[in-house]
């Protein structure tokens, strides 16, 4: 009767602890599903690898016109959100695909939908692994969120000065809501979207950009508007601070 008893403690005590670091335990998880895609899956997303399949990728397209936008949507916000390597490759390729705006309206929604989940994963199950390793940043960016409200965010989503992957998991431990955080992070990219789109919309072939790289199909167009975009965020933030006085 005592040994069952016993046996009773123990297996409530094994259930309590799993309860308790279920956290841990899904971190653990999710990193090692990330880890195996980044060993099986990351060549997937490279300009010699799609550039392979350039011929196939048109064809697919024209024939399957709504399922390639949303699996290129899912498959961006998946990439964005985990902070998985190749979201340039992929706005570049938008853009070649599928064209300006219709590429730029995709990356957009698609890149905020992914910040958003990592947003919100680390508000609901990774504030101490954040807390941990971003604690620094998470100070400085409370203490000027107090300051400047959602414009600091949209200040740090112009010039990237922190890796938007950080800006992300820092924002979900803020008292920011996730309403705000959506539309002020939707505005921010949106510069840098375009951009980037456009220039994958003047690419000729996905092969000839792998092998040139971007500097390859650089315009005077394209010179231009990757300089309006290094002095937009100065030009805005000088704005900004005009109409803070």
């Amino acid at each position: 009767m005592i040994e069952r008893k016993q046996a009773k403690l123990i297996d409530s005590s094994r259930t309590f602890t799993l309860r308790k670091h279920w956290k841990s335990w899904l971190l653990i998880l999710l990193g090692a599903i990330f880890l195996w895609g980044m060993l099986n899956y990351r060549e997937q997303f490279s300009l010699t690898a799609m550039a392979q399949q350039e011929t196939l990728l048109r064809d697919y397209y024209a024939q399957h016109r709504v399922s390639s936008y949303v699996i290129a949507f899912i498959v961006y916000a998946i990439i964005t959100g985990t902070s998985f390597p190749g979201a340039v490759v992929l706005t570049l390729f938008c853009g070649w695909l599928f064209g300006l705006y219709a590429g730029v309206v995709l990356v957009s929604f698609a890149s905020t939908t992914g910040a958003t989940l990592a947003f919100l994963a680390s508000r609901f199950f990774f504030r101490d692994f954040v807390t941990t390793k971003f604690g620094n940043s998470l100070k400085k960016i409370e203490q000027a969120l107090k300051k400047e409200g959602a414009f600091y965010l949209f200040s740090l989503r112009l010039i990237p000065a922190v890796p938007f992957f950080v800006i992300n998991l820092v924002m979900g431990l803020t008292p920011i809501r996730t309403r705000t955080f959506w539309w002020v992070s939707q505005l921010g990219m949106l510069p840098g979207t375009i951009v980037y789109v456009y220039a994958g919309s003047n690419v000729p072939t996905i092969n000839e950009l792998a092998e040139n790289g971007l500097s390859g199909i650089m315009t005077p167009r394209l010179w231009l508007a990757f300089a309006l975009l290094a002095i937009f965020p100065y030009f805005i933030r000088r704005i900004l601070t005009l109409f803070s006085k």
